[in-house]
């Protein structure tokens, strides 16, 4: 699998995420933002983050910075939503898959989010 341009809203979002200055992700949000970010441990251990705009100011402001790398390996952009298969890594070495899904609004501005991760299995 090879990273696609198919996702180029995806692709920032992530490019963001991984940065040492992740809240330049709040630039690309709608008015109207929600999202629900599943997140998995593994082992049973898992947590939800959701919320609006606030919600996306408290699960950035738990995460670690500029530790993991988002590797989108597919995508699409269908109605005006981009889908994406991923995985995260750590210092190079495989740490979770991914699947992240954006609705855009006519600005192209991210309005819905949706992103599940897990690290019990792998893709590649």
């Amino acid at each position: 699998m090879s990273e696609t341009n198919q996702t180029p809203v995806l692709i920032q979002w992530f490019e963001y995420m991984d940065s040492d200055d992740p809240d330049r992700v709040l630039t690309m949000i709608s008015k109207d933002f929600v999202m629900s970010v599943q997140f998995s441990k593994g082992d049973g251990q898992s947590a939800e983050f959701v919320g609006d705009r606030d919600g996306l100011v408290a699960y950035l402001a738990q995460r670690e910075k500029s530790v993991l790398i988002h590797h989108i390996d597919a995508g699409a952009f269908v109605d005006g939503v981009e889908l994406s298969l991923g995985r995260t890594t750590r210092g190079g070495d495989f740490e979770a898959s991914f699947n992240a899904t954006a609705q855009l609004d006519s600005e192209g501005k991210v309005r819905r989010l949706l992103i599940a991760r897990t690290p019990e299995l792998s893709f590649s």
